[in-house]
């Protein structure tokens, strides 16, 4: 089967209090594991992963440098994007090649800097919501929101915070170099951190402030690619409603009526679960005939058999 697997935070950096290169490369060692399972069973695979922690110190680490010495660039947040891509591709693919040549298989893993389209209209810029980078004083955002553009809100009492849009992806702009790759029988890591994100002006293309989140562009990706799965990777093994209470009810299975019913009521989290079962929800609707699973990172070759997981059916 092609499949399309998404990776979450845990998947990357398994140590909250960790955020080292070298904790997220033993990290990534781990995942790799599970995603050669499924290599190892003939599966042809496409991965996606998400930046959170990554693309946040990249920026922290930027804005540091230029707090002290002015004469240091802060680099625009696309490009910021651009580097986390490489740095998280580079340990996926340096883990994955590793379970790969342990085990005997035949397989080369790449990563592509992806380039996201989205729409400049999208209701996301209206009201940028998604914080990154450092806290400044009010005096410090204002200066920024002058000298640089940035919008600033203030963040639960802790400072100021830089606030970005989170757009949905409409198109991949390297779509057909991954597809000929994937189809090559190559592994393929594409769309990091949700790609970065950028508009049509014209026959241009144009890099934006603002971070997709990767569920949706591993959806966009799996439709691009006629994916026949798409397989979410979190930390739990199976979809639950009423969530840490004590009537909490694991989801084995779920039709869209019964999942848009769920999420009327609010019983997914927005920035957790909810862009997951969304995500899901957008890749049935597409092809009826397609299966979409989430599922823990741990139990990945179980869920494909239907022994772990919540599967998404129309």
């Amino acid at each position: 089967m092609k499949i399309v697997l998404a990776l979450g935070g845990n998947a990357l950096q398994s140590d909250p209090k960790d955020k080292s290169p070298e904790a997220q490369l033993k990290t990534c060692k781990e995942t790799a594991k599970s995603i050669v399972d499924l290599i190892e069973d003939g599966h042809r695979i496409s991965i996606v992963h998400g930046n959170g922690p990554q693309v946040g110190q990249i920026v922290a680490a930027i804005e540091a440098a230029q707090k002290f010495d002015e004469g240091n660039v802060l680099f625009p947040f696309d490009v910021c994007g651009s580097f986390s891509q490489g740095y998280i591709g580079y340990h996926l693919q340096n883990a994955i090649g590793e379970e790969l040549r342990n085990r005997s298989i035949d397989k080369t893993v790449g990563t592509i800097v992806t380039q996201v389209v989205v729409d400049k209209d999208d209701q996301g810029f209206k009201n940028p919501t998604k914080p990154i980078g450092s806290f400044y004083t009010k005096e410090e955002a204002e200066k920024l929101e002058i000298e640089h553009g940035y919008i600033m809100k203030e963040d639960a009492g802790r400072g100021y915070r830089r606030v970005v849009a989170s757009p949905k992806p409409i198109d991949v702009i390297e779509k057909d170099l991954i597809k000929e790759l994937v189809d090559m029988g190559n592994v393929v890591i594409s769309c990091g951190g949700g790609g970065i994100p950028v508009i049509r002006e014209g026959g241009m293309v144009k890099g934006v402030a603002a971070v997709i989140d990767k569920d949706f562009a591993a959806e966009k990706l799996a439709e691009i690619l006629d994916a026949d799965v798409l397989l979410i990777l979190t930390g739990v093994d199976r979809v639950c409603v009423n969530y840490n209470k004590p009537n909490q009810k694991e989801l084995k299975q779920i039709n869209i009526e019964e999942l848009n019913n769920y999420i009327t009521q609010g019983q997914f989290a927005p920035g957790s679960m909810l862009p997951k079962v969304e995500a899901c929800k957008k890749f049935i609707m597409n092809n009826k005939d397609k299966t979409a699973i989430i599922a823990s990172l741990s139990k990945a070759k179980e869920a494909l058999k239907g022994l772990s997981g919540t599967k998404i059916v129309y």
